[in-house]
């Protein structure tokens, strides 16, 4: 297919397809899926060969959020049944740390529910990323604590963070119709505000929320003009009790054209399968690992996931590898470049998203069929972080 060798060609000297090429990996038929995955395959091999990063949450405060975001469990006036505890000790977070370092995981996110932290919260997270630092030689810690404000990101610096993990989630012209209580602009400036920092960027984005693929192509070009270093996409886990519990809208072919979309656009970033993949991808997730360099090990904030040992023979028996603490991830041009260095880190700089047609031959849609509700794999988490039960790690 003329479009799949452009966007290979494309992906391997790091130059950004147009929209319309990345509309139309979205819009191949499941009859060329395999060509869809290998092809984008070229272009993680290229940048991350088979090593697969292995990433461990650890929620430090769970639920009792006051943003509305209605895809998530711990929103104002969530009924979900999730876990619920203020912050964990810095002794505690790190216990649960060590579970997921002893599992595989290079890197440690630590994450709390909150618009954002207070500046005691920034002393308390900076306190537990010291202890997670000292146990553990070797692991990369990224901090999600919602919107920064000035100053705190570099307070995270000066305590060991490596990264800072703030999603886009959604297009801009569609974001102000899934939250109410902060925009699209303030999301995009904590990114910023992390960069500028020397933090590594963490940002992704929410798939299966009933955007369009022109929303997606968006938020993905978006992401790409903001440069982060990790590109997260989670699949929408529709948890009864929230808005968005009936959105049942991803199919696993579905979920590998994403996948296979965000490698071309951001062929030298980590693509890192998040939240859902057991959900949505099920039988399908050793083939994402063609496509994406990086899974969570374990279990999610509020859901549970495969276990732990699943997750190592997954990606074994797909024939790739655990990548090492003593590997660096990021491609030599990209973990050489200063931080913050914007689009820059890519050859040709800032392309103009939407620059030029596609190549090749049409496309054909695929056959669009409402996927049945899986509600049976959306299983809260029980164990791990806030309770007494050993994690999965």
């Amino acid at each position: 297919m003329d479009l799949l060798n452009t966007l290979v060609d494309k992906g391997l000297r790091r130059e950004l397809p147009s929209r319309e090429e990345a509309l139309a990996v979205l819009a191949t038929s499941d009859d060329d899926l395999l060509e869809v995955v290998a092809a984008a395959g070229k272009v993680r091999r290229q940048w991350f060969g088979r090593r697969v990063k292995l990433n461990y949450l650890v929620n430090l405060k769970s639920g009792l959020c006051p943003e509305d975001c209605s895809y998530c469990s711990q929103r104002l006036g969530s009924k979900a049944e999730i876990l619920k505890y203020t912050w964990l000790k810095p002794d505690e977070a790190s216990q649960a740390a060590a579970a997921g370092v002893a599992g595989g995981a290079k890197r440690v996110c630590l994450v709390a529910s909150g618009r954002g932290p207070t500046d005691r919260d920034v002393e308390r997270v900076g306190k537990t990323i010291e202890a997670i630092k000292e146990q553990n030689e070797g692991v990369e810690v990224c901090a999600c604590l919602g919107l920064l404000s000035d100053g705190q990101a570099e307070r995270l610096r000066d305590s060991g963070a490596d990264a800072y993990n703030h999603n886009l989630n959604t297009s801009e012209a569609t974001y102000g119709e899934i939250t109410k209580t902060h925009t699209y602009a303030d999301r995009v400036d904590t990114v910023q505000k992390a960069h500028a920092a020397g933090l590594s960027a963490c940002s992704g984005l929410i798939a299966g929320m009933g955007e369009s693929d022109e929303d997606l192509v968006d938020v993905v070009f978006s992401l790409r003009e903001l440069d982060p270093d990790s590109v997260p996409v989670n699949f929408l886990i529709p948890f009864e009790g929230t808005p968005l519990a009936k959105e049942w809208n991803l199919t696993p072919q579905r979920c590998l054209r994403i996948l296979a979309m965000v490698r071309f656009v951001c062929p030298d970033v980590e693509v890192r399968i998040a939240g859902g993949r057991e959900v949505h991808l099920r039988s399908m997730q050793p083939l994402a690992l063609n496509l994406a360099n990086s899974i969570f090990l374990g279990d999610y904030l509020t859901s549970e996931g495969q276990a732990g040992q699943a997750d190592l023979d997954m990606i074994a028996d797909a024939g790739f590898e655990v990548e090492g603490t003593d590997t660096t991830t990021l491609p030599q041009h990209r973990a050489d470049a200063p931080a913050g260095g914007g689009c820059g880190s890519h050859s040709g700089g800032c392309a103009p998203c939407g620059d030029g047609e596609a190549d090749g031959e049409a496309v054909t849609e695929p056959v669009s069929e409402v996927p049945a509700a899986r509600t049976d794999l959306v299983a809260v988490r029980r164990r791990g972080a806030g309770t007494d039960v050993a994690p999965n790690a």
